[in-house]
């Protein structure tokens, strides 16, 4: 058995279900150019590519609508005051955390999410926890690119060969590749195991407490 002194984490589908607060902010979008409205299945489809790409794929047409940057806009504008509403986090992840805390092991989250909104939920849900949390921005490519990994581990003054890259998407397979991590993913959040296998998962678990046997 592997074990590891630093763990990163996706964020959505991976520590919280914000599922429900994403679609609100979609259908809120939607419903201005009286577009169909998406249903949470829908959504979990669609998500895991950053928000501008959960917009285009949300909107009749995507980019080549002329609507697109404003839907964006009224989407982040909602999120902006929405973003806790239902948003919750998964059950046993706070035990997960303080048992990891008590090893001394390092937690960054990594997330295709604004920048802005990763720091917001982390320090809301996670302030006692999370080492660093790093989104999407100008400086730092998204997910499967090993930027953000690789500025998380650069900044915790950790190595590759005692990290471990934990995720719900085949985003996160991808960029624990790039990034020469071990992969993780997670059963529970928003695709499912066998879409997960299909795309390459080599580890799945089904509880956060399986995790625990990793440190």
């Amino acid at each position: 058995m592997k074990f590891y002194d630093t763990f990163i984490f996706d964020l959505d589908g991976t520590l919280l279900d914000t599922i429900g607060d994403l679609t609100n902010a979609v259908n809120y979008a939607l419903k201005n150019y009286d577009y169909p409205q998406k249903t949470i299945s829908q959504i979990k489809s669609y998500v895991g590519d950053g928000i501008p790409k959960l917009i285009e794929r949300a909107i009749p047409q995507g980019l080549e609508n002329k609507n697109y940057s404003d839907a964006l806009k009224l989407f982040s504008d909602y999120y902006n005051s929405h973003l806790t509403d239902c948003t919750h986090i998964y059950d046993d992840i706070i035990t997960v955390f303080e048992k990891l805390k008590e090893k001394n092991c390092k937690i960054a989250i990594v997330s295709n999410k604004s920048d802005k909104y990763v720091k917001i939920l982390s320090e809301y849900f996670f302030k006692n926890y999370v080492d660093i949390a790093i989104g999407e921005s100008k400086n730092i490519r998204k997910k499967p690119s090993s930027d953000m990994a690789d500025y998380a581990l650069s900044t915790l003054g950790k190595k590759t060969d005692t990290s471990v890259y934990i995720g719900d998407s085949e985003v996160d397979i991808l960029t624990a590749k790039n990034s020469s991590l071990p992969c993780i993913s997670v059963s529970w959040g928003f695709r499912s195991k066998e879409f997960l296998e299909k795309n390459g998962a080599n580890i799945i678990i089904d509880s956060p407490l399986e995790l625990l046997k990793y440190i």
